[in-house]
């Protein structure tokens, strides 16, 4: 199931008329389009210490690598969602996937810190804009009743980027350097421009983001606590697993993370699906479930994640856990109705929390360890779940205002 839900409103018909397979060939390629993006927005997390190495900076200040895409996406969505108009969205598309490469390619050049914040900078932009106007494509290259499949086919990628992309970028850091992955995440962005141009045809605009639409679903009870919840859980999940590579390193001892990651990321998939299989009739208990599997799998790594086995039980937990984590989340913003300002509010808040994870848990494991900045990150989680678990049913509360 996909994390976003698509406008059913008459102006997003589809209007492509060439062969059906171009259409899905369009929905595959946008689907990796958002793999690169995500890789590349999560990357640096199995890279932190060389990146750190590199520069001479610490682990906490190497955060700024994940905390930058954040900032930059929170305030690119809404602002790129309103600013671009009519713009043609498939040369948007195009333009986004070029910054993506220039920004690959400048982390991977980079001689300065400052330059690789930079271009950890124009990452989030990328985040920001992509994100914002891919929730509706999917209706409008293939056949209305394959919109459903197209849409979890595009967003599939999201977890499918933790399980494969990942891994597969701390792998090359392994044997080819940290600029290696970078290098590699730019030659795939340029491929995935070529095939958008190839494959897309021309996706006119259709109706505007208008600012005031984001402001009416924050201010009702439903969309505020939808921000509320994401704030917390993002925050205990990004806080901590930011910094999971120098807890892997220092408390289990070991020397490659990428079986670690690639456990946690298969976590992941299994977590989406099984949240996309209950979020409709159980949207709170279903967050409420992972909120609390993700408190109590930072809460126990301290403990039982000192052995190889026990870190990779816990870390499996951990990403069913999160796997479920953005489903709940944009459903729970898009229950206050409005669904496409819902898909930008979502992209805005639930980017600016990763910035501020990263943030707070960089000033954490400065000032203490990594242990204790997964104590910490429990605490935000079982917090977010008993806030959800004291809430009304959003599904409900919106029915019974209608």
């Amino acid at each position: 199931m996909s994390i976003f839900t698509t406008s059913s409103t008459a102006s997003a018909r589809r209007t492509d008329h060439r062969p059906p397979l171009l259409g899905w060939l369009g929905v595959v390629w946008v689907a990796i389009g958002i793999f690169a993006i995500v890789t590349a927005e999560i990357l640096p997390i199995g890279l932190l210490t060389s990146i750190g190495s590199t520069f001479g900076v610490s682990d906490g200040t190497a955060g700024l690598t994940m905390t930058m895409p954040g900032v930059l996406a929170a305030l690119s969505a809404p602002t790129v969602a309103v600013a671009v108009g009519r713009l043609d969205r498939r040369l948007l598309l195009c333009g986004l996937m070029l910054l993506l490469a220039v920004a690959n390619l400048l982390a991977a050049t980079a001689t300065s810190y400052p330059v690789m914040v930079t271009s950890r900078a124009l990452v989030g932009i990328v985040i920001g804009g992509f994100w914002s106007i891919s929730a509706g494509l999917a209706v409008r290259l293939v056949r209305p009743e394959q919109v459903g499949v197209a849409t979890a086919v595009i967003f599939s990628a999201v977890p499918v980027g933790s399980v494969f992309g990942l891994p597969a970028g701390t792998f090359i850091a392994q044997y080819g350097g940290w600029r290696t992955a970078f290098v590699v995440l730019g030659a795939l962005s340029v491929i995935v421009l070529v095939a958008l141009m190839a494959v897309l045809p021309p996706l006119p605009a259709e109706l505007p983001v208008r600012f005031t639409a984001l402001l009416d679903l924050v201010s009702g009870r439903t969309g505020r606590t939808a921000v509320i919840l994401t704030v917390l859980v993002v925050t205990a999940h990004f806080g901590t697993y930011t910094y999971l590579t120098p807890f892997l390193q220092q408390v289990t001892g070991v020397g490659s993370v990428t079986p670690f990651l690639l456990i946690y990321g298969l976590g992941g998939v299994v977590g989406n699906f099984v949240a996309g299989a209950s979020v409709r009739r159980r949207l709170r208990a279903t967050l409420i479930t992972g909120a609390a599997a993700l408190a109590s799998a930072t809460a126990l790594l301290p403990e039982f994640g000192a052995t190889t086995i026990g870190a990779m039980m816990l870390l499996a937990l951990w990403g069913v856990a999160y796997g479920a984590v953005p489903i709940c989340s944009q459903s729970w913003f898009t229950a206050a109705g409005a669904t496409e300002a819902a898909s930008v509010l979502f992209t805005s808040s639930f980017q600016a929390t990763i910035a501020f994870g990263a943030i707070l848990g960089g000033v954490v494991v400065d000032a203490t360890s990594p242990s204790v900045l997964m104590i910490l990150g429990s605490g935000a989680a079982l917090l977010a779940a008993l806030i959800a678990a004291g809430s009304t049913n959003p599904r409900q509360e919106i029915s019974g205002t209608r």
